[in-house]
């Protein structure tokens, strides 16, 4: 069975596309918003899961309103540096290709994330190839050092 009515999905924000959802950037760094903050950027959304990306970073937080939030990851890019709105970077950790499977049962959603090995090291040729070392470097480790 598929509740699409449950579901609203987004890049980065409902409403901007290059804005994280999830993650605060500031000149310190990068953290997770609190749940408040979180809660006032989708009062229009009634859905009950929320799947955004933009950060790469896989994860989900629970509101107390029974909404959930999902970032599923990167299944091509486990690791970048941006510049705005400070210079940061996001990291997955691993060169994993990533994705979730959401789940229900009959009151609740359950969200599996997977980690799939591919031949990083042939994408990481690639970007070498068309002179990105960065994203060499990203796609074989999933950090931006």
């Amino acid at each position: 069975m598929i509740f699409k009515d449950e579901f609203f999905l987004c890049h980065g924000t409902p409403f901007k596309d290059d804005e994280y959802l999830l993650e605060s950037v500031s000149i310190h760094g990068v953290t997770l918003k609190k749940t408040s903050e979180l809660v006032s950027l989708i009062p229009s959304v009634k859905q009950r899961v929320i799947l955004c990306g933009h950060s790469h970073v896989f994860r989900s937080v629970y509101l107390a309103d029974n909404r959930l939030i999902i970032n599923a990851g990167s299944v091509g890019l486990p690791a970048y540096c941006d510049e705005q709105p400070y210079p940061h970077k996001m990291e997955s950790g691993s060169p994993h290709a990533k994705y979730c499977i959401v789940s229900r049962d009959d009151s609740a959603y359950s969200v599996e994330f997977i980690e799939v090995p591919y031949n990083w090291s042939k994408a990481a040729e690639i970007a070498s190839v068309n002179n990105r070392e960065d994203w060499a470097q990203w796609l074989r480790t999933g950090r931006a050092e």
